[in-house]
Parts: C-alpha cells; structure tokens; sequence
C-alpha cells in the first residue's frame, strides 16, 4: 500500500517527465509550424479540427482556442465525419489533424475524402514517418521522449504536448492578426470575463435627473440634500456654465463636522474638494475599478470633453455589474 510520500514522489516524476516533453517541443517550432500558422492565417474558411479519443478531447480544445482568439475553427469527430459530417468541410477550409502515433484508423479513413473536397491538411502527430505526416501538406511534430504513465501506454505527456502545441499556434495566430482585447471580449460576452472586457461606465453611471449635481453657490445643507435624494454618497460641483469645479463626498461631511463650519450659512465652494479625480464615460469598468481602488476612492464623476458632469457612479454600482 503506497505511502503519502510515495504518491507525492509518483506526482512530482510525472511533472518532471511533461515538463520535459514541453521543453522538447523548442525543437519542432520550425519552419514546418510556420508553414502551418501561415496557412491558417490565410485560411478564407475554417480550420476543422479533427481527433479521436485523447487527441479529440484535445483537438476539441484547441479548436475553442483558436475560435475564441479570432480563427474561426470547429472540431468535428472522425467517426460523426464518416457519417454525414464532412459536409461541413469545404475546399476553403484547412483541416488539422492530430493523432500521436500517426496512423488512427478514423482520421485516417476520411484523408481521401479530405483530399477529393481539395481541403489544405495539416497533419500534427508524434511520428514524421507516420501515414497521416506524408498525406499532409505541413507536418508539425509534436513527439515526446516518454509518456508519464509508468506503462508507457496512457496519453500523458504527449497530449499535454499537444495541447501546448495548438495554444502557441493559436496565441501566434492572434498576434498576428492584430486580435486586442476588445475583439476577445466580443467572443466572451457571459460571465465576469465578459463584463471586465466589455462594461463601460456609460453602461453603469447615473446620469440625467439621477445625476447629483449642484452650484457652487449653493448652500452646504442644500447639496446634503442632493447628496441624500440622489443616494451616491457625493455630489458634483458646477460652475455658471454647468462645468466641473469640485466635488462634496460623505467623507468631505465627516471632515468639516470637525470644523467650524455653519451648514446653513456656508456655500459648498468652500469646502468642497477642488480637481477631483473624474473619468470619461468609454472608459472600461474594470479600468474604473482599479483607478478608484489606486486613488482609494469611492465614487467617480464622468465628465464630456468640455468637463461637464455627465454621470456618476460608485464602487457599488461597479460591483453590482458583475466586475470583480
């Protein structure tokens, strides 16, 4: 019965022999991968990825990889292929196929097909000699000194290989087609992920009547008015033209209870903070939300470019969209 040190032995020998498989894989980034990225890169249809067992579990994933960094890609299963779904496969397309030993009988059995549709094949196996290399029209090796499993029989280390092999294709893939954040963010648009890419303040800000906002001139307890009917804890100070000059926060009324400061008879120019630290309405949430954790602030005034207040929002509104 093995002992706790020897399951954490067993774990570390498998990190040891991936690691090493990873670190092999400096030698086949050549100018066959070049070939390949160039390809998929000029590719006016689909790259359909194709696998079977192990290789299609990671075949499936490189296709969402590439499909969500800006190369359309599907995955399509050699057996489903056979029966009717190769009529997803055009001449525009690339296909990359990925079996290890190069000679799977299922990815195998639809080459010819492949071939007479006039598809470009990019073979990706651990074997240069392998039936599936010499049908290709680039070949990426992707061979490993030794698979983890201690039997030699389990994919291990040459599906992690794989797997790292279609990551630097894909993240090669959209650096070269210039792919920005914005474009990610339109392929992810569910969850936390989405609205860190997508949310602007413009989406989340107070704006028109529940804009709080007041004159300079105005009185101390007439802008604790504002500040409580509108429920963000600060209100924006205006000059004659309707331009920022200040802001009053919950905090700024903490400060001045401290002072010798008259509610009903002083104007709120005079206690106000002066060159607040303001955000226009397209910046990103999640910009929003470090800019006020770095000035640790709670609340933020969006301003037009002739430093109009147009808005007004706080870290809860922030929150309660979602960007964490």
């Amino acid at each position: 019965m093995p002992n706790a040190k020897q399951f954490k032995q067993l774990a570390a020998n498998v990190i040891d022999i991936e690691k090493q498989a990873i670190e092999n894989l400096h030698n086949y980034i050549d100018d066959e991968f070049a070939k390949a990225c160039q390809l998929m890169f000029d590719c006016s249809g689909r790259v359909i990825v194709i696998g079977m067992g192990k290789s299609g579990h990671v075949g499936g994933k490189i296709a969402a990889t590439l499909a969500s960094t800006g190369t359309p890609a599907f995955f399509v299963h050699p057996g489903e292929a056979s029966h009717g779904d190769l009529g997803m496969v055009t001449s525009s397309d690339v296909v990359l196929a990925i079996s290890n030993s190069g000679e799977t009988a299922e990815v195998l059995a639809i080459m010819p097909v492949i071939k007479r549709i006039g598809s470009t094949l990019i073979g990706m196996s651990g074997n240069t000699n392998s039936t599936l290399a010499k049908l290709s029209d680039v070949h990426i090796c992707i061979a490993v000194p030794q698979e983890a499993c201690p039997l030699g029989l389990a994919p291990t280390s040459s599906t992690t290989a794989t797997l790292v092999m279609g990551d630097a294709m894909a993240v090669a893939l959209l650096n070269a087609r210039g792919f920005t954040a914005d474009d990610f963010a339109l392929s992810h648009p569910g969850g936390s992920l989405g609205k860190r890419l997508l949310l602007r303040l413009e989406d989340v800000m107070h704006s028109g009547d529940r804009l709080p906002t007041i004159h300079y001139r105005a009185l101390i307890k007439d802008a604790l008015v504002e500040m409580t009917q509108k429920g963000l804890g600060m209100t924006a100070i205006t000059d004659d033209d309707g331009r920022l000059l200040g802001l009053f926060t919950d905090g700024d009324l903490r400060r001045i209870l401290d002072e010798q400061v008259n509610l009903h008879h002083d104007y709120i120019e005079s206690v106000m903070t002066k060159h607040p630290v303001v955000a226009k309405r397209q910046m990103l949430a999640a910009e929003a939300l470090k800019l006020m954790e770095d000035k640790s602030i709670n609340g933020l005034i969006i301003v037009n470019d002739d430093n109009e207040p147009v808005g007004a929002m706080n870290m809860h509104d922030i929150l309660k969209a979602g960007v964490l």
